[in-house]
C-alpha cells in the first residue's frame, strides 16, 4: 500500500501464513539483545519483548505529529491507525500478539476456533465465543459482524479504506451497501449469511488463499447497526475490544478507557494492562521528540523516525540508544522504471540498475538506521516467499558496477549512455535526496538524468498515470510500497499484475504485461498451502527482477525511541512498528 504498513490464507491451529522473519540484515547489528533479566539494549524490542510484566494500571501517553485519517475500521488507511484500531476493534481472527514470525499469524479472535472450511475451499463458517458484548452490554452477535463487513461496499458515504472484500464476495450482486439495502434488515449481501447469532458463513466463487487477510482488517470487524451514524460513525465508534472511547477531539486529543463490559476471558489477545490511553496530536515533530526523550511522552505513534536532530542524540547516547529500535517498516524504496524509451529496453534498465550506488542511496535516505538496509529485490523480507539471500545484481556489496553497467549500455545500443528524467514527489525529501544521489551514480556511465520534482499531493493523478508519465518522459520514478496484508498478492500484486493498470491511481508503474506473471498470480491464489503459495511469490519476485522492471533501494527502517517504563514492548511484523495493545506502564502513573 502506499500510505500504509501496512497493515490471511491460512491452515494450521494457530492460522499461520507468512513465516519468513526479518532478513536482509533483519533490523538488528551485533549490539542487539534482550537479556531474561528485563534490561534491554538497541534494537531488542525487534526480536523479543522487552520488559515483559502483566502489572495493570497506570496511563498510556501517546503523541503523534498527525491526526487519524479516521476512527472508523472501514475508512481509517493509515498503519498506525490500523494498529489503535486493536484497542477497540476486534475481528473473527487478528494477528497474533507476539513479536518476530510469530506475530504474522493469524489466530481466532471473536470466532472461538479457526473456520470449517469446505472441501471445496468456498465455505468458510465461523462459529462466534460466547459472552461477547459491546462497550453497551449489548450481545456481538453474528448480524453485527455481518453488517460492518456490508459497510465497506458503502464508498459513497464511508469511502477512504481498503476495497477488497467486494473484489472476492460482490460476485455480481452488485450490492449498494446497507445505506441503500432494501433487504429490511440490512443485510442483504447474498455471499454471507448468518443462520443464527453465534454462526457467519462466508460462499466464495472461486478458492481465494488470502481470504482470512481480509477479515483480519479492521473494515471486517462489527459494527452494531442501531448505533451506525454513516460518515459520522468515526466520531465515536462503537467498541468490541478492552477500551472504548471517552473523547474525541479533531485534531488535538484522544482518549480510551477501559470498555466495562469486555471480558478477558474472551478474548485470546489482549491483555488490556493501562487503565487509560490518551493521545496527544501535535504538528511540530522536533518537540515531539524533546518529550519523548524527556520522558513525558511515551511513544510516537507515528512509528515513522524521530528527527535528525532527535536521531544524533540517539546513536551516540548509550543511555538512550538502549531505549530505541530501527525495525524494518515492511515499506521497500524503490524505483519504477517505466516503458519511456530507452527504459522499454530491458538491458537499458540493468544498466541503470548495476550503476546505481547502493551505499551512497542508501546514506540520502538516512543510512544504515534511519534508511534501511540495502535492498535487493522487490519482495521485502516480511513477506512469504522472500530471500534474504536472492540479491540478482550483486547490490548487498554496496559499490556501483560500472563494467556491468556499460556492457548493459552497449548491449541495449546505447554505448555512450543516454538522457533520462527522474521523477520525485516534492514533498517527501528522502526521495529527492535519492534522486540526487541516483543521478549522480548514472552520470559516470554516461546516463544524464533530469530531476523533475512532482506535487506529492497529486501523486495518484501524475506518477498514477501512465498517459502523464509518457507525456512528461518520467523514465524512472522514485516511490515506495508496503503490504496491505503480508503476502506477495498483498504486495505485489498492484505493482506487476497487468490487470491492475489503470488510467490512474496506477501503481504498475513499470507497465509490466507479462502473462506469466499474471499466471503465478492466479495460481497462488488458487492454493491453499501457504508454502506453496510462497514458493510461487519467490518466482514472481524473480521474473519481476530478471526483466528489471525495478531498482530497489532500502528495506525500509525507522529510528523510534520508547520510554523506558513501557512493558511489554515489541515490534509487530505484522505492523512494522510496536504492538500498541500489548504496551503497559511499569510504576502505574
Amino acid at each position: 500500500m502506499a500510505r500504509k504498513t501496512r497493515a490471511l490464507a491460512a491452515s494450521g491451529v494457530a492460522l499461520a501464513l507468512g513465516l519468513t522473519t526479518a532478513a536482509c540484515g533483519g533490523g538488528s547489528d551485533s549490539n542487539s539483545s534482550s537479556s531474561s533479566d528485563g534490561k534491554t539494549e538497541f534494537n531488542a524490542a525487534t526480536t523479543s519483548v522487552v520488559n515483559a510484566n502483566t502489572k495493570k494500571g497506570g496511563t498510556l501517553n501517546l503523541w503523534s505529529s498527525q491526526d487519524a485519517d479516521s476512527w472508523d475500521p472501514a475508512r481509517g488507511y493509515y498503519a498506525f491507525v490500523w494498529n489503535l484500531n486493536r484497542l477497540y476493534t476486534r475481528k473473527l481472527v487478528d494477528y497474533a500478539a507476539a513479536p518476530g514470525k510469530d506475530g504474522l499469524k493469524l489466530q481466532p479472535d471473536l470466532a472461538e476456533a479457526e473456520p470449517t472450511i469446505s472441501a471445496d475451499k468456498l465455505t468458510y463458517t465461523f462459529k462466534l465465543r460466547s459472552g461477547l458484548k459491546w462497550d453497551d452490554g449489548a450481545p456481538i452477535t453474528s448480524k453485527d459482524v455481518k453488517y460492518g463487513i456490508e459497510r465497506v461496499w458503502a464508498t459513497d458515504v464511508i469511502s477512504g479504506g481498503p476495497y477488497y472484500l467486494p473484489n472476492v464476495l460482490d460476485q455480481g450482486q452488485k450490492y449498494p451497501g446497507p445505506y441503500k439495502d432494501t433487504d429490511p434488515n440490512k443485510l442483504g449481501l447474498k455471499s454471507v449469511t448468518t443462520p443464527d447469532d453465534q454462526t457467519i458463513e462466508f460462499k466464495l466463487e472461486k478458492p481465494y488463499s488470502d481470504f482470512l487477510y481480509l477479515l483480519a482488517m479492521p473494515g471486517s470487524g462489527p459494527v452494531p447497526q442501531k448505533r451506525d451514524t454513516g460518515a459520522q460513525y468515526g466520531a465515536k465508534p462503537a467498541a468490541s475490544g478492552p477500551y472504548m472511547f471517552k473523547e474525541i477531539k479533531p485534531g488535538k486529543s484522544v482518549s480510551w478507557v477501559r470498555n466495562p463490559n469486555w471480558d478477558q476471558a474472551t478474548d485470546p489477545i489482549r491483555k488490556a494492562l493501562p487503565d487509560a490511553i490518551n493521545l496527544t496530536i501535535t504538528t511540530n515533530a522536533d518537540d515531539l521528540d524533546s518529550r519523548l526523550l524527556s520522558g513525558t511522552a511515551d511513544l510516537d505513534v507515528g512509528q515513522t523516525g524521530v528527527q535528525a536532530a532527535a536521531r544524533t542524540k540517539l546513536l551516540t547516547d548509550p543511555n538512550l540508544k538502549k531505549n530505541a529500535d530501527a525495525p524494518n517498516t515492511g515499506f521497500l524504496r524503490f524505483a519504477d522504471m517505466t516503458q519511456v524509451a530507452p527504459l522499454n529496453n530491458p538491458d537499458c534498465r540493468k544498466a541503470v540498475i548495476y550503476a546505481a550506488d547502493p551505499t551512497s542511496i542508501q546514506t540520502a535516505r538516512g543510512g544504515e538506521f534511519a534508511g534501511g538496509d540495502i535492498g535487493t529485490s522487490i519482495l521485502p523480507p516480511n513477506i512469504a516467499g522472500s530471500d534474504a539471500n536472492y540479491d540478482p545484481y550483486n547490490r548487498k556489496q554496496g559499490k556501483p558496477q560500472v563494467d556491468k553497467a556499460k556492457e548493459a549500455l552497449a548491449a541495449c545500443g546505447q554505448p555512450n549512455g543516454f538522457n533520462v528524467t527522474i521523477a520525485a514527489r516534492n514533498n517527501r525529501a528522502a526521495e529527492v535526496k535519492t534522486a540526487e544521489a541516483l543521478q549522480a551514480a548514472l552520470k559516470t556511465v554516461g546516463i544524464t538524468a533530469k530531476i523533475d520534482q512532482y506535487d506529492g499531493a497529486q501523486d495518484s493523478s501524475i506518477g498514477g498515470s501512465p498517459e502523464i508519465v509518457k507525456k512528461r518522459g518520467y523514465g524512472i520514478i522514485i516511490t515506495g510500497w508496503g503490504a496491505d496484508y503480508p503476502t506477495g498478492a498483498g504486495y505485489m500484486q498492484p505493482l506487476a499484475d497487468s490487470r491492475f493498470i489503470t488510467k490512474n491511481g496506477n501503481f504498475n508503474r513499470s507497465e509490466i504485461k507479462d502473462p506469466a506473471i499474471d499466471k503465478l498470480f492466479d495460481d497462488a491464489a488458487a492454493e491453499t498451502d501457504p508454502d506453496k503459495a510462497a514458493a510461487i511469490y519467490s518466482q514472481i519476485n524473480q521474473k519481476i527482477m530478471e526483466g528489471a522492471y525495478v531498482l530497489p533501494f532500502v528495506v525500509d527502517k525507522a529510528l523510534n525511541y520508547r520510554n523506558p517504563r513501557l512493558t511489554n514492548a515489541y515490534v509487530h511484523e505484522a505492523f512494522g512498528m510496536l504492538d500498541f495493545q500489548a504496551l503497559g506502564t511499569s510504576d502505574g502513573k
